[in-house]
């Protein structure tokens, strides 16, 4: 059995998740639920990350440009059972995967971090860094 890489996913594994993902998103985008919180809301999936073995997969979801909302992410993890055995007619896969669902945050993050950038105190440390790269600190 091949070690998880330190260096990240293998290729097998991005590969995998991103089948996975292209399968959750259209199982979403059509919206055939019973559950009536799953089927009004738009829910994108922005990431896939494949555990080692594949048989778990995380999926990061969001909604349309704002968080998805509780309601909505607890009929999403209900109806995991059943998009697990529609994934799994849908991505040729020794076993179908365990779907874990998380909120996808990366968006929060880079609004946060573009924020502290744009502080004064930041702006003004950054703004030091600018000098001339041809010049030294010492005089001949």
């Amino acid at each position: 059995m091949p070690r998880p890489s330190p260096a990240g996913p293998s290729q097998r594994q991005l590969r995998v998740a991103e089948e996975v993902r292209h399968a959750l998103a259209q199982l979403l985008e059509r919206g055939d639920f019973r559950d009536p919180d799953l089927a009004r809301g738009h829910i994108t999936v922005t990431e896939v990350r494949a555990s080692p073995d594949l048989k778990h997969m995380t999926a990061f979801v969001s909604g349309l440009g704002r968080d998805v909302p509780p309601e909505q992410f607890a009929a999403l993890r209900r109806a995991a059972a059943y998009l697990r055995s529609q994934v799994a007619r849908m991505v040729r896969l020794k076993y179908a995967p365990q779907l874990h669902f998380q909120p996808d945050t990366a968006l929060d993050y880079a609004m946060e971090v573009d924020r502290l950038l744009r502080r004064p105190e930041v702006a003004r440390d950054l703004g030091a860094g600018d000098d001339d790269p041809g010049t030294d600190d010492k005089t001949n």
